[in-house]
């Protein structure tokens, strides 16, 4: 499985700006059990559709001003971007199936 990249406020803009595909960012939390389930599940998509949606984590913690800039309120919370615009997004620890609807319907 592949390891997702972890973006920063330092990096954050500049990343999705520059992507080539659409984006899907995790916006978690260390503390978060959710977060934690989620992990894994993010870890196997992003491997499985690599090429096709770039997807990066978020530590809420560590990139507080791309939090506040998306109005993250709770997590995990999962951004969709084309380019620099948010497309789609969804709370909470969702099941494979579930998330791999909303990529597909981004990726349409």
């Amino acid at each position: 499985m592949s390891k997702v990249p972890e973006l920063t406020d330092d990096n954050f803009q500049s990343t999705i700006a520059s992507a080539s595909t659409p984006v899907l960012v995790d916006f978690s939390a260390s503390w978060c059990g959710p977060c934690k389930a989620l992990a894994p599940t993010i870890d196997k998509l992003a491997a499985e559709y690599a090429g096709k949606i770039a997807i990066y984590k978020v530590d809420i913690d560590n990139a507080q001003d791309a939090a506040s800039n998306f109005n993250i309120s709770s997590v995990p919370t999962c951004v969709f971007f084309k380019g620099t615009k948010e497309v789609d997004r969804f709370s909470g620890a969702l099941d494979v199936r579930s998330i791999k609807t909303y990529i597909e319907k981004v990726l349409a």
